[in-house]
């Protein structure tokens, strides 16, 4: 059976895709995911005496029934979010959920370090969604003054990875 939160990563990689329908089958059980079409069903494949139904709300049906204002600080949709800090400082955030490695191999330097000087374009960490490697860009100017998360980490969608002082 999937854990809730491998079912919140699965939602979240098939929103950012372009798959309109998505199906796992495992050890009886089976998922199916469409998008723009009504919840989700999670349901035993054999039938049972009480089958089991549950009702997952995507991303975008949630942003159907509650429009969220847009974060100013964010420059493009589908670009790493960058959050302001009360100090002036800004975070580089996760675009997603997975593995964060702060270097390309465990040989390898970090990518950044404490006092880096990063520009918009410059590849901070990699974060590792279901077997596919991502790197992560600043979308900042301005020097790294904090590493918020360990190598190996799991980090959430919007979680905080480094704090950089810009100019």
């Amino acid at each position: 059976m999937l854990k809730v939160q491998e079912i919140r990563e699965l939602i979240k990689l098939i929103d950012q895709s372009s798959i309109d329908e998505f199906t796992y089958e495992s050890n009886g059980t089976s998922v199916t995911m469409k998008k723009g079409q009504d919840p989700i069903a999670v349901q035993p494949k054999e039938p049972s005496t009480q089958p089991i139904v549950k009702e997952v709300e995507t991303d975008k049906q949630k942003e159907k029934q509650a429009p969220v204002p847009q974060d100013e600080t964010e420059t493009q949709e589908d670009s790493t979010p960058v959050a302001k800090d009360a100090a002036g400082d800004q975070e580089i955030v996760s675009p997603m959920v997975g593995t964060f490695y702060a270097a390309s191999s465990p040989e390898s330097d970090p990518y950044v370090k404490v006092g880096s000087r990063v520009e918009n374009d410059t590849i901070v960490c990699i974060v590792e969604a279901m077997k596919l490697f991502n790197e992560i860009e600043a979308e900042v100017t301005g020097e790294i003054v904090e590493v918020l998360v360990q190598d190996g980490e799991l980090v959430e969608y919007g979680q905080p990875l480094f704090r950089v002082k810009t100019k």
